[in-house]
């Protein structure tokens, strides 16, 4: 798993020991409930008519206990389903879990392209971008077949915040290049 300590992109038990922690050594803790994802709020439990919730998926016949049900833009788990009642856990599945942790950092990502390198490839699953600075400015040239990617327009915006925040970037240039197609004749 690649991360930025500090993101906030883990649960705070989780960051917080990884402050302190070194590369190449092996760690097991466990991350209390208010550390991790919450304690259960009861308040979250929802009973409501069972004419309800087939009004609000999409496929009634998706569902089951313990399957997840979106209903109102919000996400939760059907528990029970009885005598016209349907009770719905809106709690995240892990809240109030006492949660247990092993990890060893492989390695911390010092230098500054391969910083940017390893956000790219945290981002978008890719690893054949070049990138050049400027001073504080950044250029990064794109591979062709990011131009066809749906969720590259959404992954640059957070690329950009984290290039900012965390790096210290100023102005960042994405860089697209379309070379012209050959085609080959037939013999």
């Amino acid at each position: 798993m690649i991360t930025i300590v500090g993101d906030g992109r883990l649960i705070s038990g989780f960051e917080n020991h990884l402050n302190d922690a070194e590369a190449g050594k092996d760690y097991e803790f466990d991350i209390e409930p208010s550390e991790g994802y919450g304690e259960r709020d009861s308040s979250l439990v929802e009973t409501i008519g069972q004419n309800v919730l087939m009004r609000s998926v999409r496929d009634p016949s998706t569902l089951a206990i313990g399957a997840p049900v979106e209903i109102g833009g919000r996400t939760g788990v059907l528990q029970f389903i009885s005598a016209g009642r349907a009770r719905i856990d809106y709690n995240h599945p892990l809240a109030g879990a006492t949660l247990r942790y092993n990890y060893n950092i492989v390695k911390v990502v010092e230098d500054r392209a391969e910083r940017v390198e390893t956000l790219l490839k945290m981002n978008t699953g890719r690893e054949d971008f070049e990138i050049s600075f400027e001073g504080d400015d950044l250029t990064v040239t794109t591979p062709e077949a990011m131009a066809y990617d749906q969720n590259w327009a959404y992954a640059k915006f957070s690329l950009v915040r984290s290039l900012r925040e965390n790096l210290g970037v100023g102005t960042v240039i994405f860089r697209e290049v379309h070379e012209p197609r050959v085609v080959e004749e037939e013999e």
